[in-house]
This record gives C-alpha cells, sequence and structure tokens, in this order.
C-alpha cells in the first residue's frame, strides 16, 4: 500500500494538482475572511441579529440549484470557465466599496447571492478539471489535502478578516477576497490539461433541462455513488442539527459563548489529520468503508458530547472533525472517478446539492429542538440519528467489493 507520505509526495509533484491545491488555498482564505466579515458588517450597519445571519442563507441558498449550475461546467471547457469565474468574482466584489449605509445592504446580499452561484458553478468545474488532470489513484490523495487546506484557512482565515475588518472596515475584506480570486485565476491559467472542445450546446431551456436531468439520472442509478451521496445528505443533516446544540452544550459546560471557538478549532484539527491520510485509507477500504467508518466515529462523538466535561468535549471536537469529512471525501473522490467526463459538472453539483443542502434543514430543526429538550438527551439522540447515514452504505456491501465492480445499474 502507498504511505501517506509517498502519495502526498507522488500528488504534489504533479503540476496540475499543485495549481489547483494553490488555488483552493487562496480563494478558501478570501472566501472564509468574507463569511464572517460580511455578517459583522451587516450587524454594524442594521443592528439585526436575523440580517446579519441572512448573510449564511444568501452564500448557501444557490446551493440548492446545484444540478442546473452544474450543467454549466459540461457545457464549456473547465478550465476557461474556472478563469473567468475568478476574474468576475475577482470585479464584482469591490463594487463593495459603496456599501456603508443600512439602505445599502441590498447590494451586499445581492453580491453575495452571486457569488454563492459563482462558487456552485466553480466546484463543479474545479471537480471535473481535477478529475480529468490527475491519475484516479491520486483522486483521494487530493480531496484529502483539499480538506486539510480547507480546514485550515477556516482557523486562520476568520482571525485575519476579523482583524481587516477591525482595522479597515469591510470595503477592505471585500478588496481582500477580490485580491484571492485573482491570485486564483493566475494559478487555474498555469493549469495545463488538454480538454476537447465542447459540441455548441443546443440554447433552449428543455436541453438544458434535458442535461440536468441526465446527471441526476446517472447519478441516482449508480449503485456505489448514490448510497455515498445518500449517506453524505442524512451525515450533514445530522451535522445541522450537532451545530445548532453548540451553545446549549457548552452553556451546559459552565463557559460563556466565546468557548465554542475552542471547540470549532479542535474540530478543524481533526478535519485537518483524517484529510492527510484519507487517500491510503481509501484504497485500503474503499470508500463504502471508509465512509461507513467516518459516520461511525461521528456519531459516537455527537453522543458523548452528552458527558458534562471538558476535556470530553474537546475530544469529541476532534473525533467529529476527523470522522465527519470522510463521507464528504468518498463520495467526491466516487463521483470524480466514476463519471464520465462529458457528466462530471452536472453530476458533481447534483451530488453537492444532495450532500450539503440538508445542512440548512438540520439547522432549522436543530435550533427549534434545543428550545423544546434538555440538551443532554437530545445530544444522544442526534448520535443515535447520525447513524441512519449508514442504512444506505450497508445495501450497497455489493457495489463496494472492488471500486470497478461499480458501474451504472
Amino acid at each position: 500500500m502507498t504511505t501517506t507520505a509517498n502519495s502526498t509526495v507522488l500528488l504534489l509533484r504533479d503540476r496540475a494538482a499543485r495549481l489547483c491545491l494553490g488555488a483552493v488555498v487562496v480563494s478558501g482564505f478570501g472566501t472564509s475572511a468574507l463569511w464572517l466579515a460580511a455578517g459583522v458588517w451587516v450587524k454594524d450597519l442594521s443592528g439585526s441579529d436575523g440580517l446579519a445571519a441572512l448573510c449564511v442563507l444568501a452564500l448557501w441558498a444557490p446551493t440548492v440549484a446545484g444540478p442546473v449550475l452544474g450543467t454549466l461546467a459540461d457545457r464549456v471547457r473547465r478550465r476557461p470557465l474556472l478563469i473567468a469565474l475568478n476574474l468576475v468574482l475577482a470585479g464584482l466584489l469591490p463594487t463593495l466599496l459603496a456599501v456603508d449605509s443600512p439602505g445599502d445592504l441590498w447590494l451586499l446580499f445581492a453580491v453575495l447571492t452571486a457569488y454563492g452561484a459563482a462558487c456552485v458553478v466553480h466546484e463543479a468545474a474545479k471537480n471535473a478539471l481535477v478529475a480529468a488532470s490527475l491519475a484516479p489513484e491520486l483522486l483521494g490523495d487530493f480531496n484529502g489535502l483539499r480538506m486539510t487546506a480547507a480546514e485550515g484557512m477556516k482557523l486562520v482565515a476568520p482571525p485575519a478578516g476579523a482583524a481587516v475588518y477591525l482595522a479597515y472596515g469591510g470595503p477592505a475584506v471585500a478588496l481582500l477576497d477580490a485580491a484571492s480570486f485573482l491570485a486564483a485565476a493566475v494559478l487555474y491559467a498555469r493549469v495545463r490539461v488538454r480538454e476537447e472542445p465542447r459540441p455548441r450546446p443546443e440554447r433552449s431551456p428543455r436541453a438544458w433541462r434535458r442535461e440536468t436531468v441526465e446527471g441526476a439520472r446517472f447519478l441516482w442509478h449508480h449503485r456505489l455513488l448514490r448510497p455515498l451521496v445518500l449517506a453524505g445528505g442524512t451525515t450533514m443533516l445530522f451535522s445541522g442539527v450537532n451545530g445548532a446544540t453548540v451553545y446549549a452544550a457548552v452553556e451546559r459546560l459552565g463557559h460563556s459563548p466565546a468557548f465554542t471557538g475552542v471547540l470549532y478549532a479542535a474540530q478543524g484539527a481533526g478535519s485537518v489529520a483524517v484529510g492527510l491520510v484519507s487517500g491510503p485509507a481509501m484504497r485500503r477500504l474503499g470508500e463504502r468503508r471508509f465512509a461507513a467508518y467516518g459516520v461511525t466515529l461521528t456519531a459516537l462523538a455527537m453522543a458523548l458530547r452528552a458527558v458534562p466535561s471538558d476535556g470530553v468535549a474537546l475530544v469529541c471536537g476532534a473525533v467529529i472533525g476527523a470522522g465527519l469529512p470522510c463521507v464528504l471525501i468518498a463520495a467526491l473522490t466516487a463521483v470524480q472517478r466514476e463519471t464520465p467526463d462529458r457528466l462530471r459538472g452536472r453530476v458533481a453539483g447534483t451530488a453537492d446539492t444532495l450532500v450539503f443542502a440538508p445542512t440548512a434543514v438540520g439547522l432549522a430543526a436543530g435550533a427549534g429542538l434545543v428550545e423544546l429538550a434538555a440538551a443532554g438527551p437530545l445530544l444522544v439522540a442526534v448520535g443515535l440519528g447520525q447513524l441512519l447515514a449508514l442504512l444506505p452504505l450497508s445495501a450497497s456491501r455489493t457495489a463496494a467489493r472492488s471500486p470497478s465492480d461499480a458501474s451504472p445499474a
């Protein structure tokens, strides 16, 4: 079996992998910085907690249109599309320099919504480009390192964004994010990948709808992809419920809400660690078993958060951080490897919607449940509910005997 160190070295020797990872790092830094600063910016201008919370909704809402937006990544060549998207975002963000009063907040929300939609297309195109650029056996390693890089940016970028905001205000954070997209565009421009010209697509809404349905149908009838995506969606559903209980759990420990930052740091450290070993682990276990182990670890840690102990809470945070990404990395890697190139954009967009959209449902449900139930029993119930993600994986054992056995039904 290829060791973690060897597979990482092999991956980083690949020019396309290095450049794509670099683009993930720089754009992820800007996005994480803006994600925090936007809410603070709205709160300072309006004084409204509700409006501040809508910033996250504006960024996430376009995810539900993933199947439609992902189709765009199959209609044009992916590398030029990625360059164009990054340049468009770099040009769009400076318009936020005009936001300096509550009456200007509509512009901020409009930009954030457009930002979220562009990121959905960007993600689908990036996944397709990476799959076309790398050897299939390195896809798991790339997705693991990508997770490590993204989580690392979440640990660094929000404090940096907060510091820039406090020193220079929201427009400065917008300019910082614009610069990150310019840097990402330069990196994608240096990726060398041979892409065949796309056939000129029909421009009618009917043709677009037919192509979108084709991607969804492929995903749903694939014996390996459907269980992994369903497991990912179930995991993120209960992850959302779990996230809504964090303040109640911290209060139960006797700490101020600021202690949540410590727990999130522990979770981020766990995600960074699992990203480094995910490639070799999936080669040894296969995507289904790797995802199942991650689900089990996550469920156990979620339930044990009911124990009122700082030490247990920190360990559970790290374990959740390590377990939660397993099913996400497994599903993404399988989508990249098992999907024909012509369908990769729309299938990736559909998978992202099915996996990540349930997070919002879980957050809403958790916000209601935390008001109705005691924190201890609720945390145990969330952990037990998380085990439901094992059901589609258990039903797919015949599809997981070997990666080559999985094919559309």
